[in-house]
């Protein structure tokens, strides 16, 4: 595949952070549709979701950065690969980050919180979409060997160094699978938000798919450095997988009154209801 997109000059353009970036552009822009959709303003969400995303990027980095403070202190140019570094323990770590600084933000903006869940929920979708397709280009979280038609092969070097993808062996494309299943979660989400459903019911159906998507597909990848529980029967992602469906199941079976969705256009009269 292809960890580096392009170069310019001496720098290289890694194909994970483009494609993530796209997806948090998409995202951000889905995010303002759906705010009016669910009847709360824009402004306040875009700028819940700019503020958690900096937040995540930033104490993420900071971590890995005390983590291995000895190497960084020995070999400061170290600091250059911090953005080449993908780990399920990281992932973990900014979504922390990200609901500690959210969470309190929403409160502050008077942002009903089951209304702004299924705000958030079919953006979070496009954006974890192409996420897994860059991993998908840069070998992170890759796959177990496949003998498929459709498995997919890392030759580059940068494959190995940066995401340990092993070279010229085939391997299930678990990573498409993923963005697949994100996809269709993210349209399925979309005409959904049009029908009259209790307030958090989409939020509740996607924490749902997400748990059942990651716990899936974690046994198309390979198992090294994701942990075992169980004597192996689970990994550290799905048993988050797992805490995501008892998620939705409670969003669910805390219901309120159906909210018709709107038309597009937001007005102050919607955002006092």
């Amino acid at each position: 595949m292809h960890p580096v997109l392009f170069h310019i000059g001496p720098f290289l353009i890694p194909a994970y952070g483009v494609m993530a970036a796209v997806g948090v552009l998409l995202a951000l822009g889905l995010a303002l549709r759906t705010a009016r959709i669910v009847r709360i303003n824009p402004n306040h969400l875009w700028n819940l979701c700019i503020v958690a995303l900096f937040s995540a990027i930033a104490g993420s980095r900071l971590f890995l950065i005390v983590l291995n403070w000895t190497i960084v202190r020995s070999h400061p140019a170290w600091l250059l690969s911090l953005a080449m570094i993908h780990h399920p323990l990281l992932a973990a770590i900014s979504t922390v980050i990200a609901l500690a600084v959210a969470i309190p933000l929403a409160r502050k903006q008077h942002l009903p919180f089951r209304n702004t869940a299924d705000a958030l929920v079919a953006p979070l979708a496009v954006g974890l979409a192409f996420e897994q397709l860059g991993a998908l280009l840069s070998g992170a979280g890759f796959g177990t060997p496949s003998t498929a038609p459709w498995a997919v092969v890392y030759t580059h070097p940068l494959a190995a160094r940066w995401s340990g993808a092993p070279l010229f062996v085939p391997l299930h494309p678990v990573q498409a699978y993923a963005a697949l299943a994100f996809f269709v979660i993210a349209l399925a989400l979309c005409l959904a938000l049009h029908r009259p459903r209790p307030r958090g019911d989409i939020a509740g159906f996607a924490l749902l798919a997400f748990g059942a998507t990651l716990y899936f597909t974690e046994f198309w990848r390979d198992p090294e450095g994701r942990g075992a529980f169980f004597h192996g029967a689970l990994d550290a992602p799905q048993l988050v997988a797992i805490a995501l469906v008892l998620a939705g199941t409670l969003f669910l079976l805390q219901r309120s009154a159906p909210q018709l969705p709107i038309a597009p256009a937001f007005t102050a009269e919607a955002h006092h209801d």
